[in-house]
C-alpha cells in the first residue's frame, strides 16, 4: 500500500481522466501499470471507462507512484502538464473556450477549479496593472508537491496553446524551494526563468492580457457550459452512506452546529460508532463540519446580498476573525479577495454611529 498521506480535502470523487493520463505517463517511461498502481485502489480497467469517477486521493497516490519509481525522468511533472488539453476537461473545458474574454474565463476556471485536476488552490488577485496566479500548494503532500506544481502550473501554459493558439507572456515566475537540477527546462516551459525560493508559487501577467477575447467565445455555449458545470459540482460534492446523513443533519442547523455526540444519538449509534464508519468512507466528523460550512459559505457569497459577518453568525462561527481564517484555510484568500476574484463588491458589515 502506499505510504501517502493525504490532506482530507482530497476526499472528493473526481473524473479518471487525469489518473489515466498519468498512467499513460508511467508506460510511456518504462513503469509497468501494476507498480504504478499498487496500493492506489485503482485498476486499468477502472481507469479505462471514461465514464468512471475516483477519489482526488488516488490520483494523488498514483503521483506519488510516479515521482517514487521515476527519480531519473527530469521535469516529469512539466512533461505531465503538457497532456492537459482544453478536452481534456469536459464541459469545464468547453466553458472556458466559449468565455468571451480570458477574464471571465478565469473567473469560471476558479469557480469550479474541483472539475479539473489540478492539486494546488488557485486564485488570482489583480491590481496595480498586474494579474497575479497564486498556485497553494500547503494541502499537498511534500513528497509530492514540486511534481503537482509544476505539473499544475504547466498545464495551464498548455490551456493557453489551446484557447489562443499561442503562449500568453509572463511578467515574472516565483517558485518556491531551490532551483531543480532542469532549471532550464522549466525556463523554456514557461517563457520566463524563474525567480527561486520564493514565499509562493506565482506566475505574473500584464493585467491588460485579461481583456483579451477568446476566439470561440459563444455567450449561449458560455451560459450552458456554466449551468453543467454547476450541476456536476452538486453531484460530485453529494455524499453517500452514513456521511450523507451526517451531512444532512449538519446542514440542519449551521448556525448551531450539533457535536458529534449528539448527530451520534440522533443516529441511534455511539460516537466511537459513528467516527469508526465516517473513517471506513474516508472521511471524519470535523471534515464532514468543515466541508458544511465551506459549501454554505461559497454558496452564500454568491447567492446572497449580505456582509461577511452576517454568513460567519449563519454557520456558527463565534466571531468574524474565526470566519476569515477558516475562509483563508480553504480558498487560500480572504473572503474580500474572493469576492474580488469572483467580480463581486466587497459587503462589509455596517458600523453603529
Amino acid at each position: 500500500m502506499s505510504s501517502l498521506h493525504t490532506h482530507a480535502s482530497w476526499n472528493f470523487p473526481r473524473s479518471s481522466a487525469g489518473a489515466r493520463l498519468m498512467l499513460q505517463l508511467a508506460q510511456e517511461h518504462g513503469l509497468a501499470a501494476d507498480t504504478a498502481l499498487d496500493g492506489t485502489g485503482l485498476n486499468a480497467a477502472l481507469l479505462a471507462d471514461p465514464k468512471a469517477d475516483i477519489p482526488a486521493s488516488a490520483e494523488l497516490a498514483l503521483i506519488e507512484r510516479l515521482v517514487r519509481h521515476l527519480p531519473h525522468v527530469a521535469g516529469l511533472g512539466l512533461i505531465a502538464g503538457t497532456r492537459y488539453h482544453v478536452t481534456t476537461y469536459g464541459i469545464w473545458g468547453y466553458a472556458l473556450l466559449s468565455s468571451p474574454t480570458l477574464r471571465s474565463a478565469a473567473r469560471l476556471a476558479l469557480r469550479y477549479l474541483n472539475l479539473t485536476y489540478a492539486f494546488t488552490q488557485i486564485t488570482m488577485d489583480e491590481r496595480d496593472g498586474r494579474a497575479t496566479f497564486t498556485l497553494h500548494d500547503l494541502e499537498v503532500p511534500a513528497s509530492v508537491r514540486r511534481f503537482v506544481v509544476e505539473r499544475d502550473a504547466s498545464a495551464i501554459v498548455t490551456l493557453q496553446h489551446d484557447l489562443f493558439n499561442r503562449q500568453i507572456p509572463l511578467r515574472e515566475l516565483r517558485l518556491k524551494g531551490a532551483p531543480p537540477p532542469y532549471a532550464e527546462q522549466v525556463a523554456a516551459r514557461f517563457g520566463v526563468v524563474p525567480r527561486y525560493h520564493a514565499e509562493a508559487n506565482q506566475a505574473v501577467f500584464a493585467s491588460e492580457v485579461l481583456d483579451l477575447p477568446l476566439p470561440q467565445a459563444n455567450e449561449h455555449t458560455a451560459a450552458l457550459c456554466e449551468d453543467l458545470c454547476r450541476e456536476l459540482m452538486q453531484q460530485r460534492q453529494a455524499r453517500s452512506g452514513v456521511a450523507a446523513q451526517v451531512r444532512n443533519r449538519l446542514l440542519q442547523a449551521p448556525a448551531q452546529m450539533p457535536d458529534m455526540a449528539t448527530v451520534a444519538d440522533a443516529l441511534c449509534v455511539t460516537p466511537r460508532t459513528l467516527r469508526r464508519h465516517l473513517l471506513a468512507e474516508g472521511t471524519t466528523f470535523r471534515d464532514l463540519v468543515d466541508e458544511v460550512r465551506h459549501t454554505l459559505a461559497t454558496e452564500l457569497m454568491a447567492a446572497a446580498d449580505s456582509p461577511d459577518k452576517d454568513i460567519a453568525q449563519r454557520l456558527g462561527f463565534n466571531d468574524l476573525s474565526a470566519f476569515i481564517q477558516a475562509f483563508k484555510r480553504w480558498r487560500g484568500v480572504t473572503p474580500s479577495a474572493y469576492r474580488q476574484e469572483m467580480g463581486q463588491p466587497a459587503r462589509f458589515t455596517r458600523r453603529g454611529r
